[in-house]
């Protein structure tokens, strides 16, 4: 009886292990989503960890300077001070592509991008960003000497804008998202913004009933080919969360879906062959 009783437990320990090693591979070997962008990232559960397992490859975090601390925070946050830049994305990223290999995503050559969407003054907290971004220079994308270095994060910052800070760095650690509306008036700042964004409602009043109104389709193509002559990504933030709106920005050739519904988002992509980003 004893023997029997042993017998199973193996039998149920084999079949266990495999279970266990085939969900992690899963789970590391996860897709990268070239067109999925996680918006306000950081009002998930675990925060950076979610988008990783669904493959995000631009992801956004929104910052406040309260005493000299860099604060993740969607509001001004009053009673926050754990929730910092560095715990929740510079260190876990950096420990991630130090057993990575130098990469963010093993099966993903290209730098995975840190939105830092800027809520309290601009200069002030760029300068208190800074000294981090130097810390962790080592896994991002750099400017130097008008080159721009690629490297497994690329920093884009968003919100309040440094424009005078960053105009006028030749070394630098950052980059800038650029309003898509302005992208034909910034020809001469090329190395400054890697990204074009746009809030949905003030580029395109189609909320995905009916058919897309040919003007706005035309409009918003030929701003999202503006910006890729300039070799930004085009995000629209706060777009209906519908497949068929989706299927019309990937259509324009928009390279970057914004979200909050992770899950959704990645079945979507993970599905779809409309198209793929258009920008490196």
């Amino acid at each position: 009886m004893k023997l029997t009783i042993t017998i199973i437990r193996s039998i149920k320990t084999l079949l266990f292990v495999p279970l266990i090693l085939t969900q992690f591979y899963c789970k590391a070997q996860s897709t990268p989503l070239l067109n999925g962008f996680a918006h306000n990232d950081y009002c998930h559960k675990r925060p950076l960890y979610d988008a990783l397992d669904n493959g995000f490859t631009n992801i956004e975090a929104d910052i406040f300077l309260k005493n000299n601390k860099l604060i993740v925070a969607h509001v001004f946050p009053y009673f926050k001070g754990k929730r910092t830049l560095e715990t929740l994305y510079f260190k876990p990223l950096a420990e991630r592509i130090a057993e990575n290999n130098g990469k963010v995503y093993s099966n993903y050559n290209k730098p995975v991008i840190l939105m830092i969407d800027i809520k309290t003054n601009a200069g002030n907290t760029y300068e208190a960003l800074k000294p981090l971004l130097e810390k962790y220079r080592s896994i991002l994308t750099s400017l130097e000497d008008g080159k721009i270095t690629y490297r497994a994060v690329t920093v884009v910052l968003s919100g309040h804008k440094p424009y005078e800070q960053i105009g006028t760095e030749k070394d630098r650690l950052a980059f800038i998202d650029e309003d898509l509306r302005k992208v034909s008036r910034d020809t001469t700042m090329s190395n400054m913004f890697t990204m074009a964004s746009c809030k949905y409602s003030r580029m395109l009043k189609w909320d995905g009933k009916g058919i897309f109104p040919v003007a706005e389709r035309n409009k918003l193509c030929a701003f999202v080919a503006l910006a890729h002559r300039m070799g930004e990504k085009v995000r629209l933030w706060a777009s209906p969360e519908k497949k068929v709106v989706w299927d019309e920005l990937l259509h324009c050739g928009v390279d970057l879906i914004n979200t909050d519904k992770l899950v959704t988002l990645r079945k979507y992509l993970n599905s779809n062959t409309v198209t793929l980003a258009k920008v490196d």
